[in-house]
């Protein structure tokens, strides 16, 4: 069961860690004030009625207003994951270093010491105390 909790648990960090740093581009194509189209991570497509520019030596020199308009949003994501440690303040750094020390010396080895007494078995018991006394556990 812990183990299973903890492949959940990394895999959901991964997910997030994922969708922190990916940046992406939403495109929207109006026209009027209807939407036409959508594009996710592409251009939206136009309707069609996009008005053409007149060429420069055309006798036409009228200007019309083009209905149509794109709006292009752009969401960023995270660049820098990696936190550097001059960045800290002093006291952040002391703690950061006193908590590394006592974290790895928390799994050092003890030493393996003798026991004195592990020759000597346990004295014989004459009488059973919990009867004796009428102490019993449940």
């Amino acid at each position: 069961m812990k183990q299973l909790f903890s492949k959940i648990a990394s895999i959901l960090m991964a997910i997030v860690v994922l969708f922190s740093t990916m940046s992406f581009s939403f495109s929207e194509h109006y026209c009027g004030d209807h939407l036409v189209d959508v594009g996710l991570f592409s251009k939206a497509e136009s309707c069609g009625m996009a008005m053409e520019t007149a060429a420069a030596d055309s006798d036409c020199n009228s200007i019309k207003k083009d209905c149509c308009s794109d709006i292009v949003k752009q969401i960023e994501g995270q660049s820098n994951l990696k936190i550097d440690f001059q960045s800290l303040s002093i006291p952040q750094q002391e703690f950061v270093v006193a908590f590394t020390y006592s974290y790895l010396n928390l799994f050092e080895g003890t030493e393996n010491t003798d026991v004195p007494f592990s020759a000597y078995s346990p004295p014989l018991v004459d009488k059973d105390i919990s009867v004796l006394y009428q102490v019993f556990r449940i």
